[in-house]
């Protein structure tokens, strides 16, 4: 999180994964609340039931170490689902840049891998640029290279059955 604490009162969906702020962080906690009594919705992510759990609107407890996944499966449905303001994403995002064209994810890789090395060469993950050194954008987020395509594509794995089976929760 970049933005001040005061922020979260203006939410209308908040997400706390691992950590009881209710217990942990009262005074930002305090935020929280007050976004709820605005009608946002709280969701607790963990393996634990916390008193953050119990002030919840929504609680699932996952196996620990398993929130990347989960968090791959919420992408997955936001995108799917048109649920992104997308105003914002093509304004004020990098998603509409346009990816070198040698730009893959195969097998669990990036491009540019050296195995000896174990690092990665990222000029293969450069944006495209214009005449004057400018990253190349498509505002229609169409672009098979666009950075939300590729987003798209990364995130499209995370199907509830894969999630649920990693996670360790149903699909309900």
């Amino acid at each position: 999180m970049t933005n001040h604490w005061i922020d979260i009162k203006n939410s209308d969906c908040i997400l706390i994964m691992g950590s009881n702020a209710a217990e942990n962080h009262p005074i930002s906690f305090k935020y929280v609340l007050e976004a709820m009594k605005n009608g946002a919705k709280l969701l607790s992510v963990d393996p634990r039931f916390t008193r953050t759990s119990a002030k919840a609107d929504f609680y699932t407890a996952l196996r620990s170490g398993t929130d990347i996944a989960f968090l791959g499966g919420m992408m997955k449905y936001l995108l799917d689902n048109n649920l992104y303001q997308k105003e914002y994403v093509v304004d004020y995002t990098n998603a509409t840049f346009l990816v070198n064209k040698a730009y893959k994810f195969k097998d669990g890789l990036f491009p540019g891998y050296n195995a000896d090395k174990r690092k990665y060469d990222k000029s293969k993950w450069a944006f495209q640029m214009d005449q004057n050194g400018v990253p190349k954008r498509d505002k229609t987020l169409k672009d098979p290279h666009c950075v939300f395509q590729l987003l798209k594509k990364h995130y499209s794995r995370y199907n509830t059955k894969l999630v649920s089976k990693i996670t360790g929760r149903r699909k309900k």
